[in-house]
């Protein structure tokens, strides 16, 4: 694997993750209202999600459908009966007092993903249960008061509880970026970080060697970023081994991350269940899911990432590192599919998509949909270098210049005569000024010093400002040579 599983001080550090995913519905959990974000406050509520009194709960059907998908694509077992529960507890966005969720039976339980890495290597990482729930409001607290908004309460949840199975934080990164990627497939989840659409709590705790017993877990709260969630884990997992090697007691509690300052803080004591005080939601029956509602939700799965790599490694021919770059986003392997299918070179194709379109993406923070050239445009920049038109290096300025300018591949080549020269005739004479000019360097080569051969190519090259086809230069240019 690609992170080692103890610390340089030799502890183990056990992980388990709980991601909250806001399921893409229209309404909410348990009534109509909208879920449609950046409304202004307290406008998408009714007497349900504003928890008045004698308001009746009824279960959103296509939260219910997007749930069992998620639960099947993590190979969970999903139950045929399931109890929505009330979960108890106080705060000023929660005004019902309480939260429905599920508890002691919920959706789905004993799932799992496969997350991979650079080397090839790959871990199971087992998911517990798989459960509905709604959300709370959100709070806004300003120095001389406290704000709350109720658009978001009600609005439908899955909480995706995975095992103790993660000892690093790149381990945990990498499978909470597969559980977005699946969710992305799956079109059951928006999974826009920024706005809270996926949320990330984590449980760790340190232990002296992997056949101990588990340390005492913390958690920490609310993280919704993959850079986060990784300083977080290395920050609290320094924490906690400087408190062993103290002999300092670890305590059970929640902790929130501070992004500016890279550290952990204190929240409260850790809840446990029977804080809760859970008891079956009597507003709700049991949920009842017949084996030809969970038999239609598996045939209307869409080919999920896994099995999308495998298919791009066998049929590209690409290594599974190229492939699962390329399959950890949807959008982008739809891009890459339609480039293949445009100039019919994987490997090529692969290339540029990880170097030059996925740096863009990055640099501009945007998203392929958003990205100026579409792949006809991509594809016949690649075609001008396979051809022999221009060469890498010019190719890679007229990439950036169709970036900024819009302007296709053709029109850019043809307006600043980046042509490449292949003219056999045209880069003699040049390769005879250069060995004419470069004696010295000449009779280095013959007399056995080799890597000269570099510098003169690179005369060449000048003196055709940069136009020469490097192959051809190369070629000549050590038949004159020798």
């Amino acid at each position: 694997m690609n992170s080692k599983t103890e610390n340089k001080k030799g502890y183990n550090a056990v992980i388990g993750l709980e991601i909250h995913a806001q399921l893409s519905t229209k309404s909410k959990m348990f009534c109509s209202c909208s879920t449609s974000f950046g409304k202004k406050q307290n406008t998408n509520i009714c007497p349900v999600c504003s928890g008045q009194p004698g308001a009746l709960p009824s279960i959103n059907s296509r939260a219910v459908e997007y749930a069992v998908r998620a639960a099947l694509a993590f190979n969970c077992k999903i139950n045929n009966k399931n109890i929505f529960a009330r979960k108890n507890y106080f705060y000023p966005d929660l005004p019902k007092g309480y939260q429905i969720s599920q508890y002691e039976e919920p959706l789905a339980i004993n799932g799992w993903v496969e997350i991979g890495f650079k080397d090839g290597s790959k871990k199971k990482i087992g998911i517990t249960r798989l459960h509905m729930e709604e959300d709370a409001g959100k709070n806004t607290h300003n120095v001389n008061e406290s704000l709350v908004d109720l658009n978001r309460s009600g609005i439908p949840l899955i909480e995706i509880v995975s095992e103790p199975d993660m000892r690093t934080p790149e381990e945990a990164v990498a499978y909470f970026k597969k559980l977005k990627t699946v969710l992305e497939y799956l079109e059951v989840c928006d999974c826009n970080m920024e706005e809270g659409n996926l949320r990330c709590d984590i449980n760790v705790s340190i232990r002296k060697n992997e056949h101990e017993k588990f340390g005492t877990k913390v958690e920490i709260k609310n993280l919704n970023s993959f850079r986060f969630v990784e300083k977080a884990l290395y920050y609290e997992i320094e924490r906690q081994t400087k408190m062993l090697e103290n002999n300092e007691k670890i305590i059970q509690e929640t902790r929130l991350f501070d992004s500016s300052s890279g550290i952990t803080r204190s929240m409260r004591k850790k809840e446990e269940a029977h804080d809760y005080r859970y008891f079956p939601e009597p507003d709700l029956l049991p949920l009842i899911l017949n084996e030809s509602f969970i038999q239609k939700e598996k045939d209307s799965m869409p080919e999920l990432p896994d099995k999308k790599c495998e298919r791009f490694m066998e049929k590209y021919l690409l290594s599974f590192y190229d492939a699962d770059v390329l399959t950890s986003d949807k959008d982008i392997s739809k891009y890459y599919e339609d480039l293949v299918s445009y100039i019919k070179e994987p490997k090529v194709c692969s290339n540029w998509m990880q170097a030059e379109v996925m740096r863009t993406l990055n640099e501009q923070r945007i998203g392929i949909k958003d990205f100026k050239l579409d792949h006809k445009k991509l594809g016949d920049l690649i075609r001008s270098v396979i051809s022999g038109d221009i060469n890498q290096n010019t190719a890679k300025e007229v990439f950036n210049e169709m970036i900024t300018g819009g302007a296709s591949a053709g029109e850019i080549i043809d307006k600043k005569g980046l042509k490449q020269i292949s003219d056999l005739t045209a880069i003699e004479k040049i390769i005879d000024e250069v060995i004419s000019e470069s004696m010295a360097q000449v009779q280095q080569y013959r007399d056995g010093k080799t890597a000269v051969m570099g510098f003169l190519v690179g005369l060449v090259m000048k003196k055709s400002k940069g136009k020469a086809n490097p192959a051809v230069v190369n070629e000549l240019l050590k038949k004159k040579l020798t």
